[in-house]
C-alpha cells in the first residue's frame, strides 16, 4: 500500500534519491520536533509554533509537508502549514502602498507587503483552537500575484499540535541603519537612489514582522550555499509554476524574473551571512540543492 509520503513524492516529481535526504534529514528533524514539543507542552500545554526558514527555492514548502507528514503518521499530531506567502496583502493593498509610499512595494514578497496583524490573528487562533472547533486560512494564489477569495481559503478544523510557519524572511532581522546606505544591484540604485524602499523595509522588520516572529518556539533554517543557487532555485521554480499554469497565469520569463529577485537580494544575503548563528536548527543544503548536513542547538527549549 502505497504511504502519504510516497505519494507525496511522486506528487511533487522528486528524485528518488530524495527518500535519502528523508531518512537522514527530515525524519529525524521531525523526531526532535516532538521531543522538544513534549518539553514545551510539559509546562505551557499549547501547540508547538516554528518557523522554516530559506531564500528562494531552498525547499521551504517541501520541508514542511513532509514533517506534516512523518509527525501524523507516526505521532498523530495535527500540523498546520501557514506560508508567510498567504498573508500577501492583496493587489489592490499593494498598489495603495506604491502610491503612497514607494512604487516598488507593489512587488510582492519583501517585508511591508504582507499582513502581519493577519498572521498573528491567524496563529493566536490556531493556538486556542479546541475539539470541534474549526478557522478559516489565508491562501495566496502566486499566478494571479492576488490573495485567493475567502471561499477559497483551506478550513482548518480540531485543535493543533504543532503550527509551521514558512517563508522566505520568516525569522530575519533588521539591519543596522548604516548597512542600508550602498545599493546592492541595479535594482536599488536606479529605483531607491534615496534609499527610501529600504529603509522602510528595515523599519517593517524592526516593528511589525518583530512581532509576528515573536509567536515562534523555534527557528529551522534551510542554508543555501551561496546567492548564485538561489537565483537558479528560484528560476526551476517559476519554470514549474508556467508549466503547471493556465494560458491566463502571471508567470515571468528569465529576464523578468531576475529582475524580481532583485527585490529579495539584500535581506537574502544578510539572512544567509547571520542567521545560522542564531537558528535552532541548520540544514545545509549543498549547490545540488541537497542537504547535507543539519545542526540542531543543544538547548533550543
Amino acid at each position: 500500500m502505497t504511504s502519504r509520503l510516497d505519494r507525496f513524492i511522486e506528487d511533487q516529481r522528486l528524485p528518488t534519491a530524495f527518500n535519502t535526504i528523508i531518512a537522514h534529514h527530515f525524519a529525524p528533524l521531525a523526531q526532535w520536533l516532538y521531543e522538544q514539543s513534549s518539553t514545551k507542552n510539559g509546562s505551557l500545554q499549547s501547540p508547538l509554533t516554528i518557523g522554516i526558514s530559506g531564500a528562494q527555492g531552498t525547499g521551504k514548502s517541501t520541508l514542511s509537508s513532509v514533517l506534516k507528514i512523518i509527525l501524523e503518521e507516526n505521532h498523530g499530531w495535527h500540523v498546520v502549514i501557514l506560508s508567510l506567502d498567504d498573508i500577501y496583502l492583496s493587489k489592490a493593498d499593494r498598489h495603495t502602498l506604491a502610491q503612497t509610499i514607494h512604487p516598488l512595494l507593489q512587488t510582492r514578497g519583501v517585508p511591508g507587503t504582507h499582513d502581519t496583524s493577519l498572521g498573528m490573528e491567524i496563529i493566536e487562533q490556531l493556538k486556542n483552537l479546541k475539539a470541534g472547533q474549526s478557522i478559516n486560512l489565508p491562501r495566496f494564489d502566486k499566478a494571479q500575484d492576488d490573495r485567493k477569495p475567502q471561499s477559497d481559503w483551506d478550513v482548518c478544523s480540531d485543535s493543533v499540535d504543532l503550527i509551521i510557519l514558512e517563508g522566505w524572511c520568516v525569522g530575519s532581522v533588521a539591519m543596522d541603519i548604516n548597512e542600508l546606505a550602498i545599493p546592492v544591484n541595479p535594482l536599488e540604485e536606479q529605483e531607491d537612489p534615496d534609499g527610501s524602499w529600504r529603509r522602510h523595509i528595515n523599519h517593517q522588520l524592526k516593528n511589525n514582522y518583530h512581532r509576528l516572529f515573536a509567536e515562534l518556539d523555534l527557528l529551522l533554517v534551510l542554508q543555501a550555499p551561496d546567492i548564485d543557487s538561489v537565483r537558479r532555485w528560484r528560476l526551476e521554480q517559476e519554470q514549474k509554476l508556467t508549466a503547471s499554469s493556465t494560458a491566463e497565469s502571471q508567470t515571468m520569463d528569465e529576464q523578468a524574473l531576475l529582475r524580481f529577485i532583485q527585490h529579495y537580494e539584500r535581506l537574502t544575503l544578510h539572512n544567509l551571512s547571520e542567521m545560522p548563528g542564531r537558528a535552532d536548527v541548520v540544514l545545509t543544503l549543498n549547490r545540488h540543492h541537497n542537504v547535507v548536513h543539519t545542526n540542531y542547538k543543544t538547548h533550543a527549549l
